[in-house]
């Protein structure tokens, strides 16, 4: 990740929420790698099989539900040693210093970035997943975001 991407902050705030969601639903990870834009975003997983149309129905539901407990999104800067002990720092891009940005998402998800993100889950909008598959070992989610 470059410094502060030009993500579309809804998108990227909703990014948060879906991988939060993965972890807990199927203890697979963060995404490993994403793509996040304004018309659509997708993210790729470690997984063991395709989604099936109950869990992408949960996945969305469970998402859309959180977004509307207009939970606060804030940042927070802790030291890098505490980030190294408690997150995965290799996404951050290089040089990014001592003082380590998280993104908190309520009580809900957190994690460091330094991309732009809404300051309220309720400005994200609807999340929709547009299609999933699975190749290899591992699962794209693509979605996007109506608005309400």
């Amino acid at each position: 990740m470059e410094s502060r991407k030009q993500y579309n902050p809804q998108m990227h705030s909703a990014e948060h929420i879906l991988n939060q969601t993965m972890v807990r639903m199927f203890n697979c990870g963060r995404s490993f790698s994403n793509h996040i834009e304004k018309k659509k975003s997708k993210c790729d997983y470690h997984f063991e099989r395709p989604l099936t149309e109950e869990e992408i129905t949960q996945i969305q539901g469970k998402v859309n539900k959180l977004i509307q407990q207009d939970m606060p999104v804030v940042e927070e800067f802790i030291s890098r040693e505490d980030a190294e002990e408690n997150y995965n720092l290799s996404k951050l891009p290089d040089g990014v210093g001592e003082s380590i940005r998280i993104i908190k998402i309520g009580d809900y998800d957190a994690c460091p970035c330094s991309g732009q993100h809404v300051s309220n889950t309720k400005e994200i909008g609807i999340f929709k997943i547009i299609s999933t598959d699975f190749e290899n070992g591992v699962l794209r989610i693509r979605f996007k975001l109506l608005d309400e």
